[in-house]
């Protein structure tokens, strides 16, 4: 198996018998495998003992994989995240301080500022690609409501 196609193996487990010198016979039985990777670490799950909760986390690494990554809307949510853990450990004050390190318009730090708010449910279906129609420019319009049922109500065109 090539290294591009490791940890995708799936499929029936396969057994081969082939026959040994001294008379006897030797057994080699194929798994197939999923690779779930949990932080730093990887874990191997086989689908004959994995739980339901194992294989919706396998299916979700998948999508996320699958997704296209490196997107305006990835790259503005990261931000996001990032500048809300700044100014939570007390780095930065305010969203002028980060705006005027990171060199841009404070209006533009603002409106990237408020994804960080957005509903964990919308973060997700945007990281795996299941959110086609909902764009930075569509997030960033206006303002994001405070509710999470307010949002999904707001951006509920997306598939």
């Amino acid at each position: 198996m090539s290294k591009k196609h490791r940890g995708q193996a799936k499929g029936d487990p396969v057994t081969y018998q082939r026959p040994t010198p001294a008379g006897g016979v030797q057994l080699e039985t194929f798994m197939p495998w999923t690779l779930v990777r949990r932080g730093l670490k990887k874990q191997i799950i086989t689908p004959l003992d994995a739980p339901q909760e194992f294989l919706d986390e396998a299916r979700r690494e998948r999508l996320m994989r699958e997704a296209d990554q490196d997107t305006p809307l990835m790259r503005a949510l990261g931000l996001a995240f990032h500048w809300q853990r700044l100014l939570d450990e007390g780095r930065f004050n305010s969203m002028t301080e980060i705006a005027v390190a990171e060199g841009i318009d404070r209006g533009q730090a603002s409106k990237i500022a408020q994804l960080a708010r957005v509903a964990p449910d919308i973060v997700e279906a945007c990281v795996t690609g299941q959110a086609k129609g909902l764009t930075l420019q569509r997030l960033t319009r206006s303002p994001v409501p405070a509710a999470w049922d307010a949002q999904r109500a707001q951006y509920r065109q997306f598939p």
